[in-house]
């Protein structure tokens, strides 16, 4: 049986300061590239309501050469709070697009200086920063000198095993004026190989006045109380561990304030979830939210009778209509065959060429957060 430390749950049971915000949870739903739009923040919001969101990371030269915002980073009025990260290597690009982050509605501004992927590293963002620590220092003094909230720096421990350089690194986000560090337990060069390694966030968080939030290898509510316990951080940042599993960071705050564990999501449970999460990426972006939900769907058909099947077929839908089906064949499998779910089915059917839910009042879009569920 899980249990929390006495003396954890007293460090974690006061609201956390990052600058002028405070926050009455101390877990946050880490930004993911590809994931974390507006659809899916509303599922997290469902069971974590006073949580930390990201949107999904921003370029800011794209934000420099466009006219229009872009979608990813629409923030609804209702789900704060929330922040957007940016990531670019230039000074002026960065304020300019923290100010238009303030304008859609950040709480936060958070500086992505941890990414590994070659096509972001190559053009000098994400981790390649790590290597140019006057030139971070600069981009986070910039963006502090442009926008009235909080500036952010989420970050890897190096670039390779060779370069473990983020204590010196660390030291001069907070003297720039970064006002909170998050620290990923990898290297660039690790990728997502290998156990994140949480000694170096404790001697990170050793070294700092400001927020610590370590992230890295949170895929359960007993590994966020280890890490916190091991590393002594301000918080957690989950990420991977939400991927099909959008209940996760909600878990992980209602164990820590209350020390009591829910049970995890059931098959019917994650399977419902899919089906809103599909329906609502169709309703807010068409076909195009139809392909994204290929990957989505594939992560949630697991551990049950019959995944492996609707995966491959869930992973190859063209339409709504017919991943909705394949969800809901599974749900009625996991009913035992005694029909669905009574009340909020979203149950589909074809009208001709149009998609028709039939009372789907639970539509992830279609409420408006203001009604986002918190209930569990």
């Amino acid at each position: 049986m899980l249990t929390l430390d006495p003396a954890l749950q007293a460090r974690l049971a006061t609201p956390l300061s990052i600058g002028g915000v405070t926050l009455t949870s101390r877990v946050f739903q880490s930004p993911l590239s590809g994931v974390t739009d507006l659809v899916f923040r509303r599922l997290v919001r469902r069971y974590a309501p006073t949580s930390m969101l990201y949107t999904e990371m921003v370029s800011a030269a794209g934000l420099h050469y466009l006219k229009d915002i872009p979608q990813i980073m629409e923030v609804d009025p209702g789900e704060h709070p929330v922040g957007i990260q940016l990531f670019d290597c230039r000074p002026d690009f960065m304020a300019e697009a923290a100010r238009k982050a303030v304008a859609e509605g950040a709480d936060i501004v958070d500086i992505n200086m941890g990414c590994p992927v070659n096509k972001i590293t190559k053009n000098g963002g994400g981790s390649s920063l790590l290597r140019q620590p006057e030139l971070a220092a600069q981009i986070v003094q910039s963006v502090v000198e442009a926008v009235p909230v909080p500036v952010t720096v989420k970050t890897r421990i190096g670039w390779s095993d060779q370069e473990i350089t983020i204590l010196d690194f660390a030291r001069r986000m907070e003297d720039a004026g970064a006002q909170m560090m998050t620290v990923h337990g990898r290297t660039r060069a690790q990728g997502y190989n290998g156990p994140a390694r949480w000694e170096w966030i404790r001697r990170v968080k050793e070294i700092l006045s400001i927020p610590v939030i370590a992230n890295g290898d949170i895929f359960s509510v007993a590994a966020a109380v280890q890490c916190l316990a091991e590393t002594g951080a301000d918080g957690v940042m989950c990420s991977r561990g939400t991927l099909g599993y959008p209940f996760l960071v909600g878990e992980v705050d209602d164990f820590l304030k209350t020390g009591e564990a829910r049970p995890a999501a059931s098959v019917i449970e994650r399977l419902t979830c899919a089906r809103d999460h599909l329906l609502a990426l169709w309703e807010y972006k068409g076909e195009r939210g139809v392909r994204q939900a290929r990957k989505h769907m594939t992560w949630y058909a697991r551990g049950f009778p019959g995944a492996a099947e609707a995966r491959e077929a869930l992973a190859r839908m063209e339409t709504a209509a017919a991943g909705l089906v394949i969800l809901e064949r599974a749900l009625e499998q996991a009913h035992g065959n005694q029909g669905l779910l009574t009340g909020n089915t979203g149950r589909a059917t074809r009208e001709g060429d149009n998609l028709v839910t039939h009372d789907h009042q639970d539509s992830v879009m279609g409420m408006g957060s203001h009604r986002v569920k918190h209930g569990r």
